[in-house]
């Protein structure tokens, strides 16, 4: 058994900017939301997916606003794309994947929380966390919980993001930190890049254990010394960068996700799933269903 969870959030902004400009009959955009539900239905006929959950958030700003200002807010999106969130939340629940619609924590403190909640039941093989969102690396768990870049084909284990970043899956909110994440607008400590990051790390995990003097680093690192000094001089800052890369693995996922079981895929709810693609001017998305509930 393996549990699938989606970054729907990152599905609709793929979507949205990869397919032309459509339109309901009512005239609200809709081609996000026929992107996500092609992917979905793409993903749901995979022989191996037994049990799904979807997050997304829909109201960008999260608690995490709070902390630090220039976090990532909605100033700038496209309308037309904030304006699918909610019919993308509708098209998940049509299809019959259990979905939470996160606020305030985000769509990865929702996968996150799914990961901590259930990644101990035995009946578990894998737990398959669909993104290629990098905050979502620190999930990762040997062979049992990894993270696929769908659209790339790739499968990242612990192996595979210890390849990729140069520390474990622990490391990655302390490499956030240090080199910044630009998609969510916070960026990282000046001098400090992947290769110095991940060096460093891989050697002493966290920020709060690297020792203040490069001279006890006992590494070769170029410019060593100016980045010890930078980190001692901005250590708060470095480690408020680190907070807003760690997922809260705590979120509220609701009152209809108590148990693995009520992440069971049961089909295509064929009522919903047709009213919304007759509301939405989906004529032929219905074709492509492969399993109905009923």
């Amino acid at each position: 058994m393996k549990l699938h969870l989606v970054d729907a959030t990152f599905e609709l902004f793929r979507a949205y900017y990869s397919r032309p400009p459509r339109r309901a009959p009512d005239g609200r955009p809709v081609n996000a939301v026929q992107g996500l539900i092609d992917s979905m239905l793409s993903l749901l006929r995979e022989p191996d997916l037994t049990h799904i959950g979807a997050a997304t958030d829909y109201v960008i700003e999260s608690w995490r606003n709070d902390l630090y200002p220039g976090y990532k807010t909605s100033a700038g999106m496209d309308p037309d794309l904030l304006a699918q969130f909610r019919d993308a939340e509708r098209a998940l629940v049509a299809l019959g994947i259990k979905t939470w619609p996160m606020v305030p924590d985000e769509a990865d403190d929702a996968i996150a929380t799914a990961v901590a909640r259930f990644g101990d039941d035995l009946r578990l093989e894998q737990i398959v966390v669909c993104s290629v969102d990098k905050d979502l690396s620190q999930l990762v768990d040997g062979e049992r919980i990894v993270l696929r870049d769908r659209m790339r084909r790739i499968t990242y284990d612990e192996a595979g993001v210890i390849e990729k970043f140069g520390v474990p899956p622990e490391s990655i909110p302390d490499y956030l930190a240090l080199v910044g994440d630009s998609s969510d607008g916070y960026p990282g400590l000046p001098g400090w890049g992947a290769k110095s990051a991940g060096a460093v790390l891989s050697k002493f995990r966290h920020i709060d254990a690297i020792p203040p003097s490069a001279l006890d680093w006992e590494l070769d690192i170029r410019n060593a010394s100016r980045l010890a000094a930078t980190l001692e001089e901005r250590r708060d800052e470095a480690l408020l960068y680190r907070t807003l890369a760690t997922l809260n693995r705590d979120s509220d996922l609701g009152e209809t996700t108590r148990t693995l079981d009520d992440l069971e895929w049961h089909g295509v709810p064929r009522a919903s799933f047709i009213g919304l693609c007759d509301e939405l001017g989906f004529d032929t998305v219905r074709e492509r269903v492969h399993r109905w509930a009923d």
